[in-house]
C-alpha cells in the first residue's frame, strides 16, 4: 500500500525533531501537547534568513553557497554575507515555491564548511547553523514577543540552564496565563553565561505563564508532559526544578575566556578513499565541546568539519591524494584553541566494493531477532572452511566439521527461511578478523577494521549480506566488542612480540618468518602448510623497548609434552608485554568489583584499557566503518565490563554521531545498541550492586565527574555504589497510566539497551521469568526495549551451561510470553526445533563442536525456501520443507504473524492493575493515527477489569466481546496458548497450530 507523507515546511526543523529523539536530551511534547501554531504553509514567496555562526571558524569573510530545492547553485563562493549581531552574520535569500535550500558556507578564498561533504539542508524561515548543528530561532533577535498588548505591565525575567543538556541554542515557547501561545518554536533566548539562556517576557495584566523550552531543532523540554507554570519576576529553570524569586546565576560568574589546549597527538591513516583521524582530548577550565578539523589537500581547497568525539572519518576522498589535517578544540564559550600539529595521509585506489549501505532506520521493536553464529548457521562457500590449529586435537577433523564452515554466503541464502520463520531481524556473531587457536565466534578481535576473510565470498561480501538483508526488509545487528581484543592485541594500536625459538622442541609451533606474507586467517602460508600462521608474533632477540622481565629465560615449568617454557612466551595480563597506555595489567579478581571493569576477563582476552583516548579513537574508527556499511544495530558484547562514564561520553555518543552523519538522524533515532551486562542472578539488583546491573547502564550520569575518563570512572563507581540500589533512577516508560499510552521521557536514556538478564535467568519456567522481569521494570529507562531470550551461545536458564531443555510444551508456553510481553523476543539459532537441547553449549577445543550447543545448523535448512513476506513461506523443498513444519518453527511463525499485526504487542506500554491470572496484561500503544489496545493472557485464565467498553476480537482464534461493564473474562486456553483481545481488532490471524488454536 502506498502512504503519503506530509511534509512539513522546513526540511531541518523535521529531521531535527527526530535528532532530538536520538540524543535522549529532553522529552518531547506530551501527547496532549499545549497548543502550538504550525508553520504556514509553502507560498510563492517562501524566503529563509540564514545565520551563521562566526566565532569558531574565524574567517574574515563569510559567503553562502546555496541552492533551492529543485533549483540551481549560485555562482562560486555564493552571496556575501553580512553582520547580523556578536559572533553572527545573515542572509535573506528568496526561495520562490521551494521548500528548502542546500547550502555550504565558505570564506571567500576556497575554505569551505560543506557539512562533511553533505551539504546542509536548510528549511525557511529563521535558520542558525552552528558548529554543524542546524536550529530554528533568530540569535539576534530583541525586542518584546507577542503575548498580551505590552505597557506597564508585569515583567518576567526567566533564565533557563541547559548544562546538562548539550543544547547550543534555546528558545522559549509560552501562553501567558489568559493570553495564547507563540508560534512554534517560540522566541530566541540569548545566552547569559556558560550554560545559561536568558529571556525577558512582557507578560501584560498575567502574573504567570505557562512554558515549554526546546533547541530549535525539534527537542522539548516541556516538563515531562506538564509545562512550566512560571511566575513574573525572576526566575530559573534547570533539571525540570523552577525557582522562584531567584538570583542571577550568571552575576558572580567570571566570563570564559581561556581557549583549550590545542589537542596533541593527531594522527591520520588512510584506508583507500578514506582517511581516518585521531586526536587526544584537549583540556579546558570549563569543558571542550566540540573539534574543528580542518582538511587541505586535493582539488577542493580546505574544508573545515566540526566533531564531538577525537575520532574523523572523512570519506570519498581523491584517489592517490596525500591530504593534511589540522585539528582545533572549542569550548561552551566558543573560544578556540591553537591548531594541532598537521597529520597527512596519502589516500590509495578506491576499492571495488559496493556502496555503503543504509540502515532500515525504524523502530527496533518491531523487529523479532533471529540470533546466529555466522560460522556454525549454514555453509554457502566450502573454499572458505578453515579448522585452524585445534583442529584435529578438539575432534572436529573426525567429523569433517572445520570451525570456521558457515559464512554470508550461507546465511543470505537462508534468509528467505529466516523471513519465513518472521523474523525481520538478524543478530550475528562479531565479523571483525580474529586471531586466536579457536575463535570462530568472533569474539577474539585482532584487526577490528577488517571483516574477517573466512567468513566472505566472492559475491557474498558483508556488504553483500548488509544489502541483502535489506532488500529483504530485513536488519543485520552486529556483535561489537569494545572491551578487550585477542591475547595477540589488536592489528594498528598494539600487538605483543612473544619469546619464541624454533629448536627442537618448538619448531613445530612457531612458524617459520615470511617477510610480505601477512595474516589473514584464510590464506595458506605457503611454508608451513598454515592458515594460521604465527611466525609475525614472535622473536628470539628480545625486541626493542621490551618490558616483559626475564625474556627468553626458562620459567622452570614444562608444557604439557614435556618441553621446556620460557617467560615471555605466552602474552597475559601480569606479563609486562601489554603497555599501560592501551591495556590493563591485572586479572579480575571479584566480578561485583571495580576490578570487574578494569581487569582482564580471560588470559586470551586482553583488556582494553577503554578509558585511554588512544584505545577510545581506534574503536571509534573501527566501528565506524560497519556504521556507514549501514548495519542497524550493535550488540555490546561485556558492556559491564566498562565503565558507565565511558559509555556515556565516548562510545554511545560517537555512535549516534556517525549514524547521524551518515545516515541522517531517524536512522539514528532507531539505530539499536544493546549490551550484554551479565548478571547471572535472580535479584534485581546483581548481588546489591548497581555499577555490575543491566538497568543501570540504560541511563545517563547524574552528575560531573572528573575531565579524566579514568578518574570520572573511579568517581562514578564510588558515587553510584553509595547511592546504593534505593537511590537510583525510576521510569514508567514501560508502564500505563491506567488503560492510557503516554509518551515517554527519553531525557534522561544513555542510548544502551540491554539483554534482559533476569528474565533469561528466570525462563526455566515463564511464570518465574513474567514476574521477575516486571518486578525490575522501574529500574530501566525503557524496559520495553529490553532484548528477550531463553537461552543463548553462552547460557541457558538459571546459569544453565547446556542448551534450554525444558521441553517443548513449556518451550511453547516461554515464546508466548516472549512474543506478547513487553521487550524485543530474541531466538537463538535452531531453538525452532529444540536443536542439540540439553547439550553443552561450549567446552572450547576439548570436544567436538558437533557434539555442543554451537553444532552445525546448515544441515537442518538444507533445500530451497521462498518467503513472499514475513511468516508467509511459498515453497520449501528438502529438509528445511521439514524443518519448518516443526511445531515450535510453526508456533514462532505465528506468534510473528501476531505481533506483527498488533503495535501493542511491539511497541506498547503494560499494567497488570485491575487484571486477576498469573501471566495475564494490557498493552495499549498510540502514535499518530495508531491506537492499539490488547488484552493478554498467557496459558491461563484472567479476567480483565477497568477496561475500555467496546469489541474486543481475540486474535488467535477470532472469538468476539462486546465489553459494556469494563470487565472481560477469558477461560485458560492451555500451556503454550494465549488470547490476545484486540480492542476494534480484525479478528482471527493466521491459522490454528500445534499451540496457538
Amino acid at each position: 500500500m502506498r502512504r503519503t507523507r506530509t511534509r512539513l515546511p522546513g526540511r531541518a526543523l523535521a529531521a531535527a525533531v527526530a535528532i532530538g529523539a536520538v540524543l535522549g536530551l529532553v522529552s518531547l511534547p506530551s501527547a496532549t501537547p499545549s497548543p502550538r501554531t504550525a508553520p504556514a504553509a509553502a507560498t510563492a514567496d517562501n524566503t529563509a534568513t540564514v545565520f551563521y555562526y562566526t566565532k569558531t571558524k574565524n574567517w574574515d569573510r563569510h559567503h553562502l553557497h546555496y541552492a533551492p530545492d529543485g533549483g540551481s547553485w549560485t555562482t562560486v563562493p555564493g552571496v556575501a554575507m553580512e553582520a547580523a549581531c556578536t559572533d553572527w552574520v545573515k542572509k535573506t535569500v528568496t526561495l520562490g515555491t521551494a521548500e528548502g535550500l542546500q547550502a555550504t558556507f565558505n570564506n571567500g578564498s576556497g575554505t569551505w564548511d560543506n557539512n562533511s561533504g553533505r551539504n546542509y539542508a536548510l528549511g525557511t524561515g529563521n535558520i542558525t547553523v552552528k558548529d554543524g548543528v542546524i536550529a530554528h530561532s533568530d540569535p539576534c533577535a530583541d525586542g518584546e514577543d507577542p503575548g498580551p498588548t505590552p505597557g506597564d505591565g508585569n515583567q518576567a525575567t526567566v533564565y533557563y540552564s541547559t548544562r546538562t543538556l548539550g543544547w547550543t541554542t534555546a528558545n522559549i515557547h509560552y501562553r501567558p496565563a489568559g493570553g495564547s501561545w507563540t508560534t512554534v518554536p517560540g522566541v530566541g533566548m540569548r545566552a547569559a553565561c556558560a550554560g545559561w539562556w536568558k529571556k525577558d517576557i512582557d507578560l501584560g495584566t498575567a502574573a504567570s505563564m505557562k512554558a515549554a523550552f526546546n533547541n530549535g531543532n525539534g527537542v522539548w523540554d516541556n516538563n515531562k508532559g506538564a509545562d512550566y507554570t512560571l511566575p513574573a519576576g525572576v526566575t530559573t529553570v534547570t533539571d525540570n526544578t523552577v525557582t522562584e524569586d531567584a538570583d542571577d546565576p550568571c552575576a558572580d560568574e567570571v566570563p570564559d575566556t581561556q581557549a583549550p589546549t590545542a589537542p596533541a597527538g593527531v594522527t591520520a591513516r588512510a584506508d583507500g578513499v578514506s582517511v581516518v583521524v585521531t586526536w587526544e582530548p584537549s583540556t579546558d577550565d570549563t569543558g571542550v565541546t566540540a573539534y574543528q578539523v580542518t582538511r587541505t589537500g586535493g582539488t577542493k581547497g580546505e574544508v573545515v568539519t566540526d566533531v564531538r568525539s577525537t575520532v574523523f572519518s572523512d570519506t570519498s576522498l581523491e584517489e592517490k591524494t596525500t591530504y593534511a589535517y589540522t585539528v582545533r578544540a572549542v569550548d561552551a564559550a566558543g573560544n578556540v584553541s591553537a591548531a594541532s600539529a598537521a597529520a597527512t595521509a596519502t589516500t590509495g585506489t578506491k576499492p571495488p566494493t559496493p556502496a555503503a549501505g543504509k540502515p532500515l532506520g525504524t523502530d527496533p521493536r518491531k523487529d523479532p531477532i533471529y540470533f546466529v553464529l555466522t560460522a556454525r548457521f549454514n555453509d554457502g562457500d566450502g573454499s572458505n572452511n578453515r579448522g585452524g590449529g585445534q583442529h584435529e586435537k578438539s575432534g572436529n577433523a573426525a567429523n569433517d566439521d572445520p570451525m570456521f564452515r558457515g559464512d554470508f554466503k550461507g546465511l543470505v541464502d537462508k534468509l528467505d527461511y529466516i523471513k519465513g520463520l518472521g523474523f525481520s531481524a538478524v543478530w550475528i556473531t562479531p565479523v571483525v578478523l580474529n586471531r586466536s587457536d579457536y575463535d570462530y565466534h568472533g569474539y577474539h578481535g585482532w584487526d577490528f577494521y577488517r571483516v574477517d576473510p573466512r567468513l566472505e565470498s566472492a559475491g557474498a561480501s558483508y556488504q553483500d549480506l548488509i544489502d541483502a538483508a535489506h532488500a529483504k526488509d530485513m536488519k543485520i545487528y552486529q556483535d561489537v566488542v569494545y572491551n578487550h581484543s585477542s591475547r595477540w592485541g589488536a592489528k594498528g594500536l598494539f600487538t605483543p612480540t612473544v619469546y619464541g625459538v624454533r629448536d627442537s622442541q618448538w619448531s613445530w609451533y612457531y612458524d617459520e618468518k615470511q617477510p610480505g606474507f601477512e595474516y589473514d586467517g584464510l590464506t595458506v602460508d605457503p611454508k608451513s602448510g598454515k592458515s594460521y600462521y604465527n611466525g609475525d608474533l614472535w622473536s628470539t632477540a628480545e625486541p626493542s623497548g621490551n618490558t616483559c622481565v626475564n625474556w627468553g629465560k626458562p620459567t622452570g615449568a614444562k608444557s604439557p609434552e614435556g618441553y621446556t617454557i620460557y617467560n615471555c612466551q605466552w602474552p597475559s595480563s601480569t606479563s609486562g608485554m601489554f603497555p599501560k597506555a592501551y591495556y590493563h595489567q591485572c586479572w579480575i579478581g571479584n566480578w561485583e568489583g571495580e576490578d570487574s571493569r578494569s581487569c582482564w576477563l580471560h588470559e586470551d582476552l586482553a583488556d582494553f584499557d577503554t578509558e585511554k583516548a588512544q584505545v577510545q579513537n581506534y574503536l571509534i574508527g573501527a566501528y565506524n566503518k560497519y556504521i556507514d556499511m549501514g548495519v542497524d544495530g550493535f550488540r555490546v558484547d561485556t558492556a559491564v565490563h566498562i565503565p558507565r562514564t565511558t559509555w556515556n561520553r565516548r562510545f554511545l555518543p560517537a555512535i549516534q554521531e556517525r549514524v547521524t552523519q551518515q545516515h541522517g538522524a531517524e536512522a539514528a533515532k532507531n539505530f539499536f545498541v544493546f549490551g550484554e551486562v551479565a548478571a547471572f542472578v535472580n535479584d534485581k539488583w546483581n548481588r546489591g550492586s548497581v555499577n555490575h546491573s543491566a538497568q543501570f547502564f540504560t541511563w545517563k550520569e547524574r552528575k560531573e565527574y572528573s575531565a579524566d575518563d579514568g578518574q570520572a570512572a573511579l568517581e562514578m563507581y564510588d558515587y553510584e555504589q553509595q547511592q546504593g540500589t534505593g537511590n537510583q533512577p525510576t521510569s514508567t516508560n514501560a508502564f500505563l497510566d491506567g488503560n492510557a499510552y503516554h509518551a515517554p521521557d527519553r531525557s534522561r536514556f544513555s542510548g544502551m539497551n540491554v539483554i534482559d538478564m533476569r528474565m533469561h535467568m528466570n525462563f526455566g519456567d515463564a511464570s518465574n521469568a513474567f514476574h521477575n522481569g516486571k518486578d525490575s521494570d522501574d529500574s530501566y529507562h525503557d524496559a520495553t526495549y529490553n532484548v528477550v531470550y531463553v537461552d543463548s551461545h553462552d547460557y541457558g536458564p538459571n546459569k544453565s551451561s547446556e542448551r534450554y531443555t525444558g521441553g517443548t510444551d513449556a518451550w511453547a508456553e516461554n515464546m508466548s510470553l516472549m512474543w506478547t510481553f513487553r521487550g524485543i523476543p530474541t531466538l537463538y539459532y535452531g531453538s525452532e526445533i529444540e536443536f542439540q537441547k540439553g547439550k553443552k553449549i561450549d567446552c572450547g577445543p576439548t570436544c567436538p563442536l558437533a557434539t555442543t550447543g554451537r553444532a552445525y545448523f546448515g544441515d537442518h535448512v538444507a533445500g530451497t525456501v521462498k518467503a513472499s513476506d514475513f511468516s508467509k513461506v511459498d515453497s520449501a523443498t528438502g529438509i528445511v520443507a521439514t524443518t519448518l513444519q516443526q511445531p515450535l518453527a510453526k508456533h514462532v511463525q505465528r506468534l510473528n504473524q501476531i505481533r506483527r499485526a498488533v503495535p501493542a504487542l511491539q511497541m506498547g506500554q503494560y499494567s497488570t492493575n485491575g487484571i486477576s491470572g498469573d501471566m495475564a496484561f494490557k498493552r495499549h500503544y498510540t502514535s499518530g493515527g495508531t491506537d492499539s489496545f490488547a488484552l493478554v493472557t498467557v496459558s491461563g485464565a484472567a479476567t480483565f477489569t477497568g477496561v475500555p467498553n467496546g469489541t474486543y476480537r481475540d486474535a488467535v482464534t477470532g472469538d468476539t466481546r462486546t465489553v459494556s461493564n469494563g470487565t472481560l473474562s477469558v477461560t485458560a486456553p492451555g500451556k503454550g496458548n494465549l488470547r490476545v483481545y484486540v480492542l476494534n481488532g480484525t479478528g482471527k490471524i493466521g491459522v490454528d497450530g500445534p499451540y496457538l488454536k
